[in-house]
């Protein structure tokens, strides 16, 4: 960018650095502990670089080494690096789970960038919820933002075999628990699963929100798949560095990225790559942040669309493939070339997302497949509506079995997860490979946090008979790395008494995944009388501290689970000085 043009944009930061009284003093002073010169204060970008590096995050524990890379092209394109951390979020350590503090780190996120003399900023992302928390909190500020995730781990190797992260947990361990392998087998593959830096390698939650962030627009071309020990991913953190200072002065914000078109993008996009489930409340989250009207009814652009990325766990391959053919450039260009693309939506780097993958190369066709020969032929996320989820439920037809996606089977219920835990291993258990397991109390305000538990194991008895998959049916969540006919997000949640918590062992329920319906058989009228019994006894707990808002302040899945109280984008004025 010509010099004369970058001086267009008034800098935010100039209103701490840029003048000559007190407030200017005091400011620039503490600042130069760190050596930073005078000169820098005069006219340049200064960039804050919002880190989630945590030993705690091993998705996230090679940012510092990314962060510096960042830092190079920043003071390369001119402008001022000043790194900060936010709360960092790991799903594998954090109990009782991540999504109970994504909407934290968003705050979090949001508070530091208004409140300090940043210009423009760079998210540095990785793990499942910090790419949305992060997404969130910035947008609810809206200065020009530009993503840099750290990429997907390296393949897992087990006795000569690609094994997936987070995949082969669940897959190991039914095959333990139907006494196919031993406990010894199942522990030995433990070290093999996660060989390096970086996410799950498979099409999880992580992987498919780096996807959402490049399809979005928010990111530079590849971002979402190089490996994070590639030595291209710090080339392109560099390159990022580079960028955001020019978005800076472009006053290239994320509300010029982030329009509804965008969103149907990532929807698409989404459907293409197998996705996982999780990003239908992400995307909701983040768009209600920026003030685009998403919802549910939207995900019906991901119908039809087919599943073309060949990634576990709906498919054979990892992420290291899924770059090496191409990544997801390949992917859109195909989606683009057949009309399922937005193609005129703006990206981070000024262009539009066709002008960035219109000459985009596949080099194999079985991992990216053809629009003429799909994995699926009609992929993207399953929207349901009946009397047992009148505000909507979620399946991945992708990860199902198709001979179970019309289904009735008689409801086997566990009204906890606990109870869950205490009666699945029981052999006197009343089920078969017929039934429809629900899982009930495990939503937003139920667990709290609607953790990853949907994804029930099924019971040693089926599964000793060759079984591998049931129905299942909660209001929970399920890691993007899990597979099977699982039924999510059923809002209203049991514990807000929607119809979820009326259902009885027994009862029996239709799933037609093809018409969109999940039908409880039970009149309208029984299962008020039984949530009308079930308010008379329920007992609402108080615990105090960050988990007693959330239960007050959450909002159902079908909202995105965001704070009803951070809703919307209040933007970046420079707030009052502080002496």
């Amino acid at each position: 960018m010509a010099q004369d043009e970058k001086k267009k944009v008034q800098l935010r930061s100039a209103s701490w650095f840029g003048t000559n009284d007190k407030n200017g003093f005091m400011y620039r002073s503490w600042m130069k502990n760190q050596g930073i010169p005078d000169h820098h204060f005069q006219g340049k970008p200064v960039i804050g670089i919002c880190n989630t590096w945590s030993e705690l995050t091993p998705c996230n524990a090679h940012f510092r080494q990314i962060a510096e890379r960042v830092k190079n092209g920043i003071r390369e394109a001119g402008g001022i690096p000043v790194e900060f951390p936010v709360f960092s979020n790991g799903e594998s350590n954090l109990r009782p789970t991540a999504m109970l503090t994504r909407n934290l780190a968003a705050m979090d996120t949001e508070e530091a960038i208004r409140g300090n003399p940043i210009d423009g900023v760079v998210l540095l992302v990785g793990c499942d919820k910090t790419t949305p928390a992060l997404l969130m909190g910035a947008a609810s500020c809206d200065l020009p933002t530009i993503v840099v995730t750290g990429g997907p781990m390296l393949n897992g190797k087990h006795h000569g075999k690609d094994v997936g992260s987070g995949t082969l947990v669940w897959q190991a361990h039914e095959e333990y628990k139907a006494g196919r392998i031993t406990l010894e087998e199942f522990m030995d593959m433990e070290a093999s699963m996660s060989r390096s830096a970086g996410t799950c390698n498979t099409m999880g939650t992580a992987s498919t929100m780096a996807c959402m962030a490049e399809s979005l627009g928010t990111s530079l071309p590849h971002n979402a798949a190089i490996p994070a020990v590639d030595s291209r991913r710090y080339v392109l953190a560099h390159l990022s560095g580079m960028r955001i200072v020019d978005m800076v002065h472009e006053d290239l914000k994320l509300s010029k990225i982030l329009t509804k078109d965008a969103f149907i993008n990532a929807i698409r996009t989404n459907a293409a790559i197998g996705g996982s489930t999780n990003a239908v409340i992400h995307l909701k989250a983040i768009a209600g942040r920026i003030g685009v009207d998403l919802s549910l009814d939207d995900w019906s652009h991901g119908k039809g669309i087919p599943t073309l990325v060949n990634l576990q766990p709906s498919g054979k391959y990892l992420m290291e493939e899924f770059y090496y053919s191409g990544g997801l450039p390949a992917v859109l260009r195909r989606l683009g070339e057949n009309g399922m693309l937005n193609n005129d939506a703006l990206t981070a780097n000024g262009k539009s997302i066709w002008e960035n993958v219109k000459d985009s190369a596949c080099y194999n066709d079985d991992v990216i497949r053809p629009i003429d020969n799909p994995l699926v032929a009609s992929g993207g996320i399953c929207i349901l509506r009946g009397n047992l989820a009148p505000r909507g439920a979620v399946l991945k037809p992708s990860a199902a079995s198709p001979h179970l996606l019309k289904h009735r089977g008689k409801a086997v219920v566990f009204e906890n997860f606990d109870m869950y835990k205490a009666r699945i291993n029981d052999p006197e258990l009343d089920i078969d490979e017929n039934s429809v397991m629900v899982l009930k109390n495990c939503g937003p305000k139920g667990y709290p946090g609607m953790a990853e538990v949907g994804n029930m194991g099924l019971p040693p008895k089926v599964l000793k008979k060759g079984i591998k998959d049931m129905v299942r049916i909660s209001d929970a969540r399920m890691s993007g790395t899990a597979f099977g006919t699982v039924v999510l997000h059923v809002t209203p949640e049991a514990m807000e008494l929607g119809p979820l918590a009326a259902v009885q062992e027994g009862d029996y329920i239709q799933l037609d995944a093809h018409n969109g319906v999940l039908h409880l058989e039970v009149s309208d009228e029984e299962i008020a009388a039984r949530l009308e019994k079930l308010k008379a006894t329920q007992v609402i707990m108080r615990t105090g501290g960050y988990m007693e808002m959330y239960r007050e302040r959450v909002l159902q899945a079908d909202e995105g689970c965001d704070f009803d109280f951070l809703v919307g984008c209040r933007g970046a004025a420079v707030p009052a000085h502080s002496h």
